[in-house]
Parts: structure tokens; C-alpha cells; sequence
């Protein structure tokens, strides 16, 4: 059963944190060659919330955020950011838009021959031009501390466990104060103690930077730890968007398959 958008009722988080939609996508479609990935899907992410969107691999899940930042051209539909049609948008344009927008890759993707100072300090100097070496020194120590590893500043990448690895990616998100926060896949590969303290971390974040965060997951314990509201996707469309409690009470063998 695919429900339509406009007849799904979702929970109360967006009403809690105010209607003001920071992200809209309507339509949006995207195939490679004959392979149709994502099929006419529209959400919005309403600013402060946690979206988490769940599928299983290959339904679409990281080609929809890498959509949002323009990292993949969509085929049709729009993308609004901060009320900015990202499709149309220049690369000066989009260079603007993209400073407001953390992207958690599931590799980390950190810089192998830098320090993790190095990787945050090279981050934060593109963005934040005007601060001063001793307002940078101060940002870096901060997010460190704020993501539990104060004392890893002169630490190379190779020294560091998957879940340090995700921890200082996180840092090097932060640091530059983004107001969306996109997450692809944040526990793959940790174990789960670890992956339950990446899951922690990223309410955290939520809570003390006042992110408006999609997390991009086919793990239902970070659904359980993160979401403020649940979508969905199958096949690459929509296929049911709503609460935790709608997901976990549903009798429907697609949903069942995951909240086991």
C-alpha cells in the first residue's frame, strides 16, 4: 500500500518546533540510465526536528541528500532551500546555501595526511574568513570537547577507531555552525555500543547547535534514538511517513520487516 502524501498523518514534532519548513522537495525524481532511483517524492524537513529516513539499501535514501546539496543533478521536481530553488541556483549561489549545510558522508571523509586539527582548521578557514587564529583555536577546542574527544587535536586520521573517525568527521561538520545537518548512514560499520553513542551524539548536536537534521539510516535503533518523525522510502518513492509509534504498531509486512 503507497499512501499519498497529502492523506498521511504524521506526528505532532514539527508542530512542536514550528511549521517553518527549512527544507521543501516536491516531485523530485532521479534515475541512472534505465534505473529509476528516486520516483516523483516530496517532504519537507521543518526547522529543528530530527527526519529520519529509512529504507533498505538501494531505495534511494543517500541519492535524495545528495540531491539536496546538488553533489547529484535531479531530472525533475524542485528543491527549496531556506526558501532557495537549489536547481537554479549559480555556484556562487549554491556555494552560499552549501555553508549552512553539514554533510555527514558515511566514510568520514577525512583528510589522510592532515591532523584532525588540521582536517577541522582547513574546513573552518573556508567558510568562516573573517575569524582570527585565536577564534579558531577556540571553535576547534570546543566542537573537540563537544563530541567527547578533547585531546585528539594532534591525532593523524590513522590513529583513530571508526567511531573516533565519525566523531571528528561530526566536529569537522559543526564546527562551522551549519543550520541543516545531513547524515548518510552514521552508524554504518560501528559496532553497537558505538553506534548507540553516534545515535546519542547526534541528539545532542540537535539540541545544543539547534540543527534541523535529515538522518539517512536502514538502522531501526537509530530511528528509535533520533527521529522526530519517520519517511519511509520503498522502491523509491514515498511509502509511509509518520511517528515512531505508527511505525512500530504497523501490521504491514514492508514495515514489519524492519521493526522486528
Amino acid at each position: 500500500m503507497i499512501l499519498n502524501q497529502a492523506d498521511i498523518i504524521t506526528n505532532s514534532s514539527h508542530a512542536a518546533h514550528g511549521d517553518e519548513a527549512v527544507i521543501e522537495i516536491a516531485n523530485l525524481s532521479k534515475s541512472f540510465g534505465d534505473q529509476e532511483v528516486l520516483k516523483d517524492v516530496s517532504l519537507k524537513l521543518f526547522k529543528g526536528e530530527n527526519l529520519v529516513v529509512l529504507g533498505k539499501s538501494g531505495s534511494g535514501k543517500s541519492v535524495l541528500i545528495k540531491c539536496i546539496v546538488r553533489l547529484l543533478n535531479s531530472d525533475s521536481g524542485t528543491i527549496n532551500v531556506f526558501d532557495k530553488e537549489i536547481m537554479s541556483l549559480n555556484r556562487d549561489e549554491l556555494s552560499e546555501v552549501r555553508k549552512k549545510i553539514g554533510f555527514l558522508f558515511q566514510s568520514g571523509a577525512l583528510y589522510d595526511s592532515m591532523t584532525v586539527k588540521q582536517n577541522l582548521e582547513f574546513h573552518l578557514k573556508r567558510i568562516k574568513r573573517e575569524l582570527s587564529k585565536s577564534e579558531i583555536e577556540e571553535k576547534i577546542a570546543e566542537v573537540l570537547k563537544n563530541v567527547g574527544l578533547p585531546d585528539s587535536m594532534n591525532r593523524m586520521p590513522s590513529e583513530l577507531s571508526g567511531g573516533m573517525k565519525k566523531r571528528i568527521s561530526l566536529a569537522r561538520t559543526i564546527v562551522v555552525d551549519p543550520e541543516i545537518m545531513l547524515y548518510d548512514e552514521p552508524t554504518t560499520g560501528l559496532d553497537p555500543v558505538t553506534s548507540d553513542e553516534i545515535s546519542l551524539l547526534i541528539n545532542e548536536v540537535q539540541e545544543k547547535y539547534k540543527t534541523s537534521s535529515i538522518i539517512i539510516t536502514h538502522d531501526i535503533a537509530v530511528a528509535r534514538t533520533n527521529a522526530n518523525r519517520i519517511v519511509m522510502l520503498l522502491d523509491g518513492k514515498i511509502y509511509l511517513e509518520g511517528n515512531l509509534e505508527m511505525f512500530e504498531n504497523s501490521t504491514d509486512p514492508n514495515i514489519k520487516s524492519f521493526f522486528k
